[in-house]
């Protein structure tokens, strides 16, 4: 696992702060003004707006309180870039971001050469906001990984489906090594982050002691070979592979196949940053939701990992493949508060805590993590019939 560190002085911050601000502005380089504006369905959002957001993140939480004589950019943007935050005031619908054609592309990377300007400026000094930088740097990698997930999924609604740039993207990490199950011990370990020199966001703390029943784990990822068994086998026909909120949901929804899959003149499909690619059998299944993921673990007479089962796994040298380079795993664990969590003090408070309902936990990372920024403690949240994001399946089953 990549470990993520936090920064020593203002001087380091600053120039990871640069490079994390220039990653951002290269993933549009290859993209028109009106791919920036694209905007599918309400839980992705525009190129353009995540340009934004993260660099009202910097103004809204560093600039505004603690830069003497800040002159604010634009006080619509307030509105206009704020994604959830309620202590801070009002926010513009999420659904309706892709009809933002004003502020211009122009304007909001104008924007971000301001605000970085100012932060260079802010950080001049020791002021002690080493950690709410931090923050705003990690919180701009994970939009980094939205973005590049958000326009492939703006793209697939393309009949012409465009790939994304040249040279081609990798493609999520394939093994050919045979699905095996990897046995682990009844203990008592110690989960979650520590407040030491790593950073991690609040909902990885405090550690503490999980008792582990014997359990064994996938040596790998679930491939598109082995999900595309369960497709021939009627597995979207048969309710008894599936949670009956999933049944629910894939009748409703009419699915029969993982998101991006296209069965065309009997051959199967992908569409990818690439564009439309032959389905490779051996890379990982990904884009599967929660349900899928349970009812093909089913059909395997398997399980998912618990969040705790996944992290202890992970914690363990050349144990498993795959951990965070393909997709990232879906678990059995509801999101929820850590025993004596306890939220960023201040606004930025609302950052993980108030979604802890109704979500599920995901772990590892995926081809479009950003270099230092997952580890073996990172808790993602998604909602179970979501599957835009590159999320996958890791096998697990109880030992004797």
């Amino acid at each position: 696992m990549r470990d993520n560190m936090i920064a020593k002085d203002n001087q380091t911050l600053l120039l990871y702060f640069k490079k994390v601000r220039r990653d951002s502005e290269q993933l549009i380089s290859n993209l028109s003004v009106e791919d920036c504006q694209l905007q599918a369905m309400p839980d992705v959002s525009p190129m353009k707006w995540h340009l934004a957001h993260t660099t009202w993140f910097f103004e809204t939480f560093l600039l505004v309180p603690h830069l003497t004589n800040y002159c604010i950019f634009n006080a619509e943007f307030k509105v206009l870039f704020n994604s959830y935050y309620n202590g801070v005031g009002e926010q513009f619908s999420r659904a309706y971001r892709g009809t933002l054609s004003r502020p211009s592309l122009e304007s909001v990377l104008e924007y971000r050469r301001y605000v970085d300007q100012a932060m260079a400026e802010l950080l001049t000094s020791d002021n002690g906001l080493e950690e709410i930088v931090e923050l705003g740097i990690n919180h701009e990698q994970q939009h980094q990984e939205l973005m590049l997930m958000d326009i492939k999924y703006n793209f697939s609604f393309n009949p012409l489906l465009p790939a994304y740039h040249q040279p081609a993207v990798a493609t999520a990490n394939k093994v050919s090594t045979p699905l095996e199950f990897v046995q682990f011990k009844e203990s008592i370990i110690t989960v979650g982050a520590a407040l030491d020199e790593h950073f991690s966001y609040d909902n990885e703390r405090p550690n503490h002691s999980v008792l582990m029943h014997p359990f064994s784990l996938a040596n790998r990822l679930v491939t598109n070979g082995e999900y595309l068994e369960f497709i021939n086998q009627q597995g979207y026909q048969q309710p008894i592979h599936w949670l009956s909120d999933g049944w629910n949901y894939i009748q409703k929804e009419q699915l029969t196949q993982p998101l991006y899959w296209h069965f065309i003149n009997e051959e199967w499909f992908e569409f990818t940053l690439n564009g439309l690619q032959p389905l490779d059998l051996n890379a990982a299944v990904t884009h599967v939701n929660y349900y899928e993921a349970c009812a093909y673990a089913n059909f395997a007479n398997a399980r998912l990992p618990t969040e705790f089962e996944w992290e202890y796994a992970a914690q363990q040298p050349d144990t498993l493949l795959q951990l965070s380079d393909s997709a990232w795993q879906w678990t059995n664990s509801a999101y929820l508060p850590y025993p004596g969590f306890k939220p960023i003090s201040g606004v930025a408070g609302e950052y993980n805590g108030k979604f802890m309902s109704n979500q599920m936990v995901l772990r590892g990372g995926c081809q479009f993590t950003p270099n230092n920024h997952s580890r073996s403690t990172y808790r993602n949240f998604y909602y179970p019939h979501q599957a835009w994001m590159q999320s996958s399946i890791r096998l697990a089953r109880d030992s004797e």
